[in-house]
């Protein structure tokens, strides 16, 4: 016989693991201990969308509701960040913003994106001051 994981395991599973913050919560394992005390509602997920929100409300056993826009923008397909090389000045200021450490580069070179790393999270996208970060499909 298995013992059931603990509730904060059990949410942080059904996070999306892109630690981008929107939820105002250092990472999905913060959050998730939020929820599981009661101090944090599931609808402050927007990588997760609305069918994210439904599976945290269902473990937690209260009413369903569509995540909170006003955190940012869901996005259906997996998305990951692309550097425009010829545009990077090397600020590093989207190194900075990673917070998966998915953007590798150093000052006043180049900079590049591993894909396997980026969780599309869009945080580098307003760092970078010469608008040289697009997310597209893996």
């Amino acid at each position: 016989m298995h013992a059931e994981p603990p509730l904060v395991e059990r949410l942080d599973r059904l996070l999306p693991q892109t630690q981008c913050g929107q939820c105002s919560f250092d990472g999905c394992r913060p959050y998730a201990e939020a929820m599981a005390a009661g101090t944090a509602d599931v609808d402050r997920c927007p990588p997760g969308g609305d069918a994210g929100a439904r599976m945290l409300a269902r473990l937690l056993g209260v009413p369903a509701r569509p995540y909170d826009r006003t955190r940012g923008q869901f996005h259906a397909a997996a998305r990951v960040a692309l550097i425009i090389e010829a545009d990077c000045i090397g600020c590093t200021k989207c190194i900075q913003a990673c917070p998966v450490d998915a953007i590798v580069g150093g000052s006043k070179l180049m900079h590049t994106v591993i894909e396997a790393l980026c969780t599309g999270c869009e945080l580098c996208v307003p760092a970078c001051p010469v608008d040289c970060i697009e997310l597209i499909a893996p």
